[in-house]
């Protein structure tokens, strides 16, 4: 079984033992219960990487002998999707597995036919609580980003612009990739006229004749990209 990943602001120096609190402390400690002698991961989101082993156990908090940090290289070439907004726990369940399946960038899209509407700031604090627990779950290095909410006209797609879209006639194994990907996932009720027109630069793409959700289309890309760049 792998390792549990522990997430911190930056990682600790090897030289001294190193006592992990907070809530990570305490979700170690009192949740996963990891003993003395047990090891654990501790990762600083940035490709840094540090093998730790329990020497204490305490209430909320584990002291921790360290060994030397790795670096784990950031992906090349980048994935960036770009998901419609969707309503209630969908959009959470498609964060959740793009970031399970390697996204390297999240933007929040407030689509045309977007059902959900963001006023605040919740709904993206929510997103990247779960791409922290996605990523401690899949044990990654790195922590995606996850923007602001973007509108259609604030949205800025570069690299490759791959759109998909149920009417598209190119499989996405065939559409040649170069640079930075970009991955344009509509909502509920699918990518608006005027949207497409929004995007010239953007290739529409399908995956197979089945119709996927918002909330599982991101993920199958995900996949099948992983495949054709050798991530997998």
């Amino acid at each position: 079984m792998s390792l549990p990943l522990f997430l911190v602001p930056s990682l600790p120096s090897p030289d001294s033992r190193w006592r992990l609190d907070g809530p990570e402390g305490h979700h170690a400690a009192n949740v996963q219960r990891l003993a003395v002698g047990e090891s654990l991961l501790l990762s600083d989101g940035r490709g840094g990487l540090l093998l730790a082993v329990v020497a204490a156990a305490h209430k909320g908090a584990l002291d921790l002998d360290l060994s030397a940090p790795s670096f784990v290289p950031a992906h090349d070439p980048q994935i960036t999707v770009v998901q419609g907004i969707a309503k209630g726990d969908r959009a959470e369940l498609a964060v959740q597995l793009m970031t399970e399946l390697g996204v390297d960038r999240i933007v929040p899209w407030q689509a045309a036919r977007s059902i959900a509407r963001w006023k605040d700031a919740k709904p993206v604090e929510k997103w990247r609580a779960t791409v922290r627990e996605a990523v401690k779950q899949s044990r990654r290095a790195w922590l995606p980003e996850v923007t602001d909410a973007r509108t259609t006209k604030q949205l800025a797609l570069t690299g490759t612009v791959l759109l998909l879209h149920e009417e598209a006639s190119v499989p996405l194994s065939t559409v040649p990739l170069a640079g930075d990907i970009t991955l344009v996932v509509g909502p509920e009720g699918g990518i608006a006229p005027e949207e497409l027109a929004a995007f010239p630069d953007a290739v529409p793409v399908r995956l197979g004749r089945e119709i996927l959700r918002t909330s599982t289309a991101g993920a199958a890309a995900l996949a099948a990209l992983s495949v054709r760049l050798g991530r997998w």
